[in-house]
């Protein structure tokens, strides 16, 4: 396989050094990141009007006719050893595919492209089963950032669990705000609230005459959240433990509503072991309710004041190191020492892909506007609420 790895990085060398635009797909684009898996050819796009310049990079090597059609060129060539399908695609330009990364500086497709994109691979099954090996190592590292002195932190931003607890009480609806609406008759309801933090929307939900369950890998949110709940005199169950590992038999049909809200999704490199999950935990005819940060916030444009600059990439698919959430509450100088956390920011199309492909009806998909004057226009938060089939 390092063989391997070594043709095709200097394939890319000798397209780089030629300025002509390619990218590896396919089984290639596969084991460049990281997978395991047969590699009897490597296949390549590149640019379409260079792509006669690029034969004339192989006209030393054993290469194939051109075959032509309507919408793309392709030959084969023999290379170190290896078979390689060069092809393009017309009228298509290389650089502005959306799920086009770099992995260690060469040019190749991202493996969320076969399975948020329109790039069918026999291997979807086999990259979600290697992203949710590889999310346990990032639940590991983000677990130890959320658990560094989060609850001193929290006493921050809420003051004492008492305080938030009495606030709380005066009108559980308002810390529900906006997605409450969507969650009807809550009275004696079972709700889960996945990476529910604090607790302060599960103590909200168990004012209302919810039998909530909490679920998060923070032993310093759990312990501010069973004090607020205490102070609060609500119930609140709360399971300490990243999603994944919960006792699924145990868990399994038992509520009529999941919950997740604001900060939480990015922790997931892989959506579809998530959303079987919730569908998993949900009673027939259950509903999600996802109350997220809006990509177009988080992804693409930072705002200063009255300006905003597009600064991001919507669309880009790469994992991001950012500080924890909590850091802002913590003095200027514990902020540089906190371990940072590993993100994958989604898309509203690859998230709503993933729910309706793993079991679950959507139902609606809400998109709320920033009600501060200076953001107006711009989308803040979304809901997506969602059902088992």
């Amino acid at each position: 396989m390092k063989d391997q790895i070594k043709t095709i990085q200097m394939l890319g060398a000798m397209l780089e050094s030629a300025s002509i635009p390619y990218t590896f797909v396919e089984e290639s684009a596969l084991v460049l990141q990281g997978m395991t898996i047969p590699l009897d050819k490597i296949d390549v796009l590149t640019q379409w009007d260079v792509f006669s310049k690029c034969q004339e990079l192989f006209v030393d090597y054993p290469c194939s006719e051109v075959m032509n059609t309507p919408i793309s060129a392709t030959f084969e060539v023999q290379f170190h050893g290896l078979n390689i399908n060069v092809g393009c695609v017309f009228n298509t330009t290389i650089k502005t595919d959306p799920y086009r990364i770099a992995v260690d500086g060469i040019w190749c497709k991202s493996l969320y492209s076969y399975i948020y994109g329109n790039d069918f691979s026999a291997y979807q099954e086999d990259i979600v089963a290697f992203l949710l090996e590889k999310q346990q190592t990032y639940t590991a590292h983000n677990e130890q950032a959320w658990n560094q002195n989060n609850y001193q932190a929290l006493i921050e931003r809420y003051g004492e669990p008492s305080k938030i607890a009495e606030k709380i009480k005066q009108n559980p609806e308002w810390r529900l705000h906006p997605f409450y609406k969507y969650m009807n008759e809550i009275e004696g309801k079972k709700v889960i609230h996945l990476l529910g933090s604090n607790g302060v929307k599960g103590t909200a939900l168990a004012l209302l005459g919810a039998d909530v369950t909490v679920v998060d890998f923070s032993q310093e949110n759990a312990m501010f959240a069973k004090e607020v709940a205490k102070s609060a005199n609500a119930s609140l169950d709360y399971v300490v433990s990243d999603v994944f590992s919960i006792n699924e038999k145990q868990h399994e049909r038992q509520y009529d509503y999941v919950l997740m809200e604001l900060g939480v999704l990015h922790y997931f490199i892989t959506l579809e072991p998530l959303m079987k999950l919730v569908s998993k935990l949900l009673v027939p005819g259950g509903r999600f309710v996802l109350h997220e940060f809006h990509p177009i916030s988080t992804k693409l444009i930072t705002s200063s004041g009255k300006k905003h600059k597009v600064t991001g990439n919507y669309f880009n698919p790469e994992l991001s190191y950012n500080t924890v959430a909590f850091s802002k509450h913590m003095p200027d100088g514990v902020q540089e020492e906190l371990m940072q956390t590993v993100q994958r920011k989604w898309t509203i199309g690859e998230l709503v892909t993933a729910a309706a492909t793993s079991g679950l009806c959507i139902e609606v998909l809400e998109e709320e506007p920033n009600h501060k004057l200076h953001d107006v226009g711009l989308p803040k938060t979304y809901t997506l609420v969602a059902t088992t089939r």
